[in-house]
Order: C-alpha cells, then sequence, then structure tokens
C-alpha cells in the first residue's frame, strides 16, 4: 500500500507528457487517483459476495474466468449442470484475496485448507502487502483487514513443476494432484482450491507441444494493443486455456470426496472493453466483477493416484517479484 502525492503527480505528468504513447500509463495513474476512495471505501463496505457467505464443502477458484466465457463451454463438460452467477469482491487477484480471507470469518477460515497457485499470496501473507502494488495513489485510507496465515487450516502455495523451462505458470494437473492428495488425508473441512489458469500466460497449447510460450500467448494484451494479434485469435487461446483447466477439473472431482463442490472466480477479464484489457483493481465493470457461480459433486473413486510433494513448494522474495513481472503487474 503506497500513498504519496508527489509520486502520483510524477507519474500523472509522464503520462500526460508522452501523450497517446503513454495511454495505458495515464490510465494507470488516472486509476490510482480513483483507487484510493475506492479501496478506502469497500475495504470497510465490500461491493460483491463474499465466498463464505454461501455454502460450499469444495471451492474451485478459476482465475480470470468470465461468467460467458464459463456458459459457452458449459455444455462440453458433464460436470457443469448449470452456471449462474454473483458479484465478486474483487476485480483482480490481489484485492479479491484480501476481501475474501478477512477477520470477520476467521472461524470459516480457521476450517479451511486452501492450495493456490496465486503469486499474490505471498505477497499478502507473508509480507503483509495490500492493494495497490504497482502504481501510487495521492490519498488513501483503507481497512485492510487479513487474517494471517496461521489461521487456514491448512495452507500451500504451489510453484515450482516440471515445467518451468517452458513458462511458470503451474499446470492445472499439479493443483489437481496436489487437492487429490490433500483431500484424502482431510478428516474434514472445507477446501479452496485456486487454479491459475485461464489466466495469461496461455500455456495449454504449449504444455501439449512441449515448448516454452510465445510472446503472444505470454502477453496477449500487449501483443493486441500493438497490432500483433487479433481478439478473435487471444479470444481463442484463452478458451482453449479454460477447457486446459476444465479437463483437469474433470478428474478432479472424480477423486475427492464432496457433496457440495462450487466452481466460480475470482474476478473476470476484459479484451478490450472501455478500452482496458486484463483485470484492473478496482474497475467496476461487470465482466470483471461478475463471476461463475457454478455447482457439482464429487465422489472418490480412486482411480488416480497422484506422485507430488509438497515439500518441494518454496518461495523466496525473488521468485514472487520475478512471477508478479512476467504476469505484468509489476
Amino acid at each position: 500500500m503506497h500513498t504519496d502525492v508527489r509520486a502520483w503527480l510524477d507519474e500523472y505528468s509522464t503520462a500526460v507528457e508522452n501523450g497517446s504513447s503513454s495511454k495505458q500509463a495515464l490510465l494507470k495513474s488516472l486509476r490510482g487517483a480513483f483507487n484510493g476512495p475506492y479501496l478506502s471505501l469497500t475495504t470497510r463496505y465490500p461491493l460483491g459476495t463474499n465466498i463464505y457467505e454461501r455454502d460450499w464443502d469444495l471451492l474451485i477458484v478459476l482465475d480470470a474466468c468470465r461468467v460467458d466465457a464459463l456458459r459457452a463451454v458449459a455444455p462440453e463438460y458433464d460436470f457443469i449442470e448449470s452456471v449462474d452467477s454473483i458479484w465478486s469482491v474483487g476485480s483482480a487477484s490481489h484485492e479479491w484475496i484480501c476481501k475474501t480471507f478477512t477477520n470477520e470469518y476467521r472461524s470459516e477460515i480457521a476450517d479451511t485448507a486452501l492450495i493456490t497457485t496465486n503469486p499474490f499470496i505471498p505477497q499478502t501473507f507473508d509480507d503483509r502487502v495490500f492493494p495497490p502494488k504497482a502504481y501510487a495513489i495521492p490519498l488513501m485510507w483503507a481497512n485492510w483487514d487479513v487474517v494471517e496465515k496461521s489461521t487456514f487450516k491448512s495452507f500451500l502455495q504451489i510453484h515450482r513443476h516440471d515445467y518451468e523451462d517452458y513458462f511458470s505458470a503451474p499446470p492445472p494437473e499439479i493443483v489437481t494432484d496436489h487437492a487429490i492428495k490433500m483431500g484424502r488425508q482431510m478428516d474434514s473441512g472445507r477446501m479452496v482450491l485456486h487454479y491459475f489458469q485461464p489466466h495469461t500466460p496461455y500455456i495449454s497449447r504449449a504444455f501439449r507441444e512441449k515448448r516454452p510460450v510465445t510472446p503472444v500467448e505470454q502477453d496477449p494484451w500487449e501483443a493486441l494493443q500493438n497490432g500483433e494479434t487479433t481478439t478473435e485469435e487471444v479470444w481463442e487461446m484463452y478458451m482453449d486455456n479454460l477447457r486446459f483447466v476444465l479437463d483437469s477439473i474433470e478428474t478432479l472431482l472424480k477423486n475427492v470426496d464432496a457433496e457440495k463442490v462450487v466452481i466460480t472466480a475470482d474476478h473476470g477479464d476484459l479484451f478490450g472493453e472501455m478500452g482496458v484489457y486484463g483485470h484492473p483493481e478496482g474497475f467496476v465493470h461487470p465482466d470483471l466483477k461478475r463471476v461463475p457461480w457454478a455447482t457439482a459433486t464429487a465422489t472418490d473413486t480412486g482411480e488416480h493416484t497422484p506422485d507430488v510433494d509438497a515439500a518441494r513448494q518454496t518461495e523466496t522474495d525473488q521468485d514472487v517479484e520475478e512471477r508478479l513481472a512476467q504476469l505484468g503487474y509489476l
């Protein structure tokens, strides 16, 4: 959380002086001015439904999944009967995390096992860094009330995987395997699984072809704005990334026991709506703030035996900063 009037004025002045070549920098600066009062208000009176206000045993969080996207592919998956929606408490992961796991829901969180791939998790719970992170704001009096990491019943941050030479984002199979292993070891309680997909980078094709991601797959928003690709091509990659994670979830639901399963998202994604790409914090757009809420059930058939080691998952400050930079957050 960085409030600095001088730094904000410097960012704004630089963006104005650079003119149209710095449109995104100007938008970021203006967003900083808006998000000061916005976060000050919504940390006290959240706009949206906290996940703990709903009933579930296993909550599957798809990162950056739009409602219309999940509805489009739902007929391809028998475990998705229908896709309703709720309004998320955040329009970006860091905002969602800090507005979800709060002391208001401390007793529920104490009964929750969290498995996550999101790089903002260690920033939030280890470093106690809260939004905003990547830009200055002139004034803010936010009231962040995030629980400590020790509050969770179990906590696993997934970072390491066997495809690091090709891409940084953990493929969904590793989340699924850790969830199956943990689910079979748990005696009771809730579980939250925060997958990385369909969020960029779009690794599905690179994973299948065992190759590094292309620049467009890594940062489609920059490629779109530079005219190197089209919205239709990026949407197709996004949808392929969504199917990639849903295929893995299909395996998950056959290898854990959970009566009430919910598939949702932390936020959506913008593909140029109102001239915005991705998912900025504090941006109240329905394609960002409205997220899927689809119910399912899970029964462990024992057909899959995961081979994963939680001890492998270690994170350093440098690891976190590098991942955030690769994803365009810094």
